[in-house]
């Protein structure tokens, strides 16, 4: 008989033994509900095999020891469950989201323990009567072998020299006949057996009746869905796939869930998570290449667009070295065309500006910070999916600024990400620091690689001035290197007005005043 309700085989249940041992939670709440309900172990086993399995399936009643027959009329209410289906989506196959379901229903575990106390008084008193019927029938055996091991010996000898004893009788007491030794321990051992029936009959009616059950497992397996669905929401949102998931070990992964709910930024994963989902639609919707009208020559590196008399200049040997120089130098004559769409090619670069008036919230409750850095965020998406290094730069006066770097062609490790995320610097603010660490950051990318044509991307909410001789300096650059610079003024209007600081550092500036609206910046991530 088994102590198990639900069918599994030895390979799920050395999951759950392992997924117990990596959980202390897990084990915290065995222990505690122990002290007070024998066999809650055994429950949450099975509430456990029933979210981890792909097809749970319940033993037939008859098969269960009787004393764990209470936890199989819980399990069948928990599967019972109108959100026992959607429960299932998030934690067939994952072991830590089984776990995660377990630890959220242990109030509605609780509840039922308490509600079901008489039945698993009953289903002991049952079980005891099956270690009766159990002894009554090894009696039985005991009898025979008895009645065989004397015909065998005595062969026909009177049955009044049998020095056996009758099990069913007094320790001395000496039976006339072997045959009715056996058939007194045959009826004890049939009482015995009818009794353990009853009792296990009693012991499951009794479980099927308690009160509340019913109604604390719905409540239990609809807060687990939630709570599992929501974690689920919360790692998609910060970019930590399935597959990630899958391959992080358990207490680095609920390390992960704990920081991220308690983060600064915990509270806006949705606003982050849509504003990825806006990002991957406007990629979708991007066309490489995209052929335009022609309007004249303009110079360049990109040889799809050259005119005829450079294809000339490659064709003549004489010719191919100051070609080759023009080409590093991006000065080859290219057709120009309009409407065309043209990307960057160096890297993508956001400074997020991190000053104190970026607690400020815009309408829904929005703050800037969290505008900011979930734009930050789809642009490390940008990045990764165009294959380009991805920086971002974090400020607020000359003298604070934090540099976080994300190579092209590795995956971005979530713990740097979360860093990036969740650091604020507060203080005033600085143009020139962050603006000077981007274009050192390209001058080295240029000196190392040859990369130009880089993407700097402003988000700040404030107005500030710049030296005249820096902003000498910055315009030698953009000529040198080609590099874009868009910006973002968020809840700050006249800092993206005509003929601000801003407007002079910016190819294309606009102004963010609704902080819940994501797709303000769309266009941004058709153009980067």
């Amino acid at each position: 008989m088994n102590t198990g309700a639900v069918v599994a085989d030895r390979f799920e249940r050395f999951t759950w033994r392992d997924t117990y041992e990596q959980s202390a939670g897990l084990r915290e709440l065995a222990e505690a509900l122990e002290a007070y309900h024998d066999h809650a172990t055994d429950l949450l086993t099975d509430v456990f095999l029933a979210a981890y399995k792909a097809g749970p399936r319940l033993r037939e009643p008859a098969q269960m020891r009787p004393s764990r027959l209470v936890n199989h009329q819980l399990l069948t209410q928990v599967m019972a469950s109108p959100d026992f289906a959607e429960l299932r989506r998030e934690t067939v196959g994952d072991p830590y989201a089984a776990a995660m379901a377990v630890l959220a229903q242990s109030a509605a575990l609780r509840r039922m323990l308490e509600c079901s106390r008489g039945a698993r008084e009953q289903g002991e008193r049952a079980e005891e009567a099956l270690r009766t019927a159990q002894d009554a029938a090894a009696a039985v055996a005991e009898a025979l072998q008895r009645a065989a091991d004397r015909s065998a010996t005595n062969g026909a000898a009177p049955a009044s020299a049998s020095a056996d004893v009758d099990p069913a009788g007094p320790a001395d007491a000496t039976p006339a006949d072997p045959a009715d030794a056996v058939r007194r321990a045959v009826e004890a051992a049939e009482a015995a057996g009818a009794a353990a029936r009853q009792a296990a009959q009693d012991a499951a009616q009794a479980a099927a009746g308690a009160p509340g059950i019913r109604a604390a497992a719905h409540h239990g397996v609809a807060t687990a869905a939630g709570a599992v669905r929501e974690e689920t929401e919360l790692m998609r949102a910060w970019g930590v796939g399935p597959g990630e998931l899958e391959r992080m070990p358990f207490d680095r992964r609920a390390r992960l869930a704990e920081r991220l709910r308690a983060g600064r930024l915990a509270e806006w994963a949705e606003l982050i998570g849509r504003f990825r989902q806006m990002a991957d639609g406007e990629r979708a919707r991007k066309v490489e290449n995209a052929p335009g009208e022609l309007v004249g020559v303009t110079l360049g590196d990109d040889l799809s667009r050259l005119i005829p008399s450079e294809l000339a200049h490659l064709g003549l040997p004489a010719t191919r070295a100051v070609f080759a120089a023009r080409y590093a130098a991006g000065e080859l004559m290219l057709y120009d065309s309009r409407g065309e769409q043209s990307t960057g090619r160096g890297a993508v670069i956001a400074c997020v500006d991190t000053s104190h008036s970026m607690y400020a919230a815009g309408p829904g409750g929005v703050t800037r910070e969290a505008w900011s850095k979930a734009c930050a965020l789809a642009l490390l998406d940008q990045a990764r999916h165009t294959d380009r290094e991805f920086v971002g730069i974090l400020f607020s006066a000359a003298d604070k600024v934090r540099v976080f770097r994300f190579p092209a062609g590795r995956p971005a490790g979530i713990d740097q990400v979360v860093d990036f995320a969740e650091t604020f610097l507060g203080g005033g603010t600085s143009y020139q620091t962050p603006l000077t660490a981007a274009r050192e950051l390209l001058e080295e990318e240029f000196d190392e690689a040859a990369a130009v044509r880089g993407d700097i991307v402003m988000i700040t909410d404030d107005e500030c001035g710049v030296t005249e001789e820096w902003m000498r300096g910055w315009k030698d650059a953009r000529r040198r290197l080609g590099f874009r610079v868009f910006g973002l003024a968020v809840g700050a209007p006249r800092a993206a007005d005509a003929g601000s600081v801003l407007d002079a550092l910016c190819d294309n500036l606009r102004s963010i005043e609704d902080l819940a609206d994501v797709h303000a910046a769309a266009d941004l991530f058709r153009l980067i």
